[in-house]
């Protein structure tokens, strides 16, 4: 049996790259599957929802959602812990992990629907990861991802009255961030946290779309690195 975790997500998913990274930080091997229609059949044996990240363990067991995935392999891996020890910066770091899962995630898919710009790219994005890179086939598909996204803006409760209130916010986030990050490498200290992996996946996505992402290269450079 091999001891290596298979990871089905996407590069569009912040869940997906936030697992990732704690894998990467971990030393877990684990091997990276972009979640394909090719790789849909072996997907469905092991999800039990459509969701990623999946995690198939070498027992052949298959785990889902982004915090679940990290405690369980915490508890494996103890080492290099990824908590921090004292129990209020536990707290803190836990804290704001929930924080990005839930309230960051609201100006990434905001931006990444909103502008045409965005939704060009994103759409496109999407289609190539799907279609394993067959640019015909992601061009056709990234038209219906495009109709199919957009609307569900108010998911996230993004509107037209409500624009301007999360792209300040989105602002004030990269504003707070890059003056923390002055004295400091991770969120709370010398190595990251549950807070800094949260924080990252959000962050990635936001940085890799034009809009936010020429933003945070603008005026979050620590951030941006």
């Amino acid at each position: 049996m091999s001891d290596e975790y298979l990871i089905y997500g996407s590069e569009l998913s912040p869940y997906s790259v936030k697992v990732r990274s704690y894998f990467r930080y971990k030393g877990i091997p684990h091997r990276w599957i972009v979640r394909s229609m090719k790789e849909m059949g072996e997907f469905n044996k092991y999800a039990k929802l459509p969701l990623v990240p999946l995690v198939v363990t070498p027992g052949d067991q298959g785990i889902q959602d982004s915090t679940p995935i990290m405690e369980k392999m915490e508890a494996l891996f103890p080492e290099p812990a990824i908590h921090p020890s004292e129990p209020a910066l536990k707290f803190i770091s836990e804290l704001l992990e929930e924080f990005a899962d839930e309230w960051v995630n609201k100006p990434m898919f905001h931006y990444r629907w909103t502008r045409e710009i965005d939704q060009d790219s994103g759409a496109l994005r999407i289609a190539l990861d799907q279609t394993g890179g067959d640019e015909k086939a992601a061009n056709l598909m990234a038209a219906m991802i495009k109709q199919r996204m957009v609307p569900r803006l108010s998911f996230v409760g993004s509107s037209p009255q409500t624009q301007e209130q999360i792209e300040n916010a989105y602002v004030r986030l990269l504003e707070l961030l890059e003056a923390h990050l002055e004295s400091r490498p991770y969120v709370l200290g010398a190595r990251p946290s549950f807070a800094d992996l949260g924080l990252w996946g959000q962050l990635y996505e936001l940085w890799s779309d034009p809009t936010p992402g020429a933003l945070m290269k603008e005026r979050a450079p620590r951030v941006a690195a």
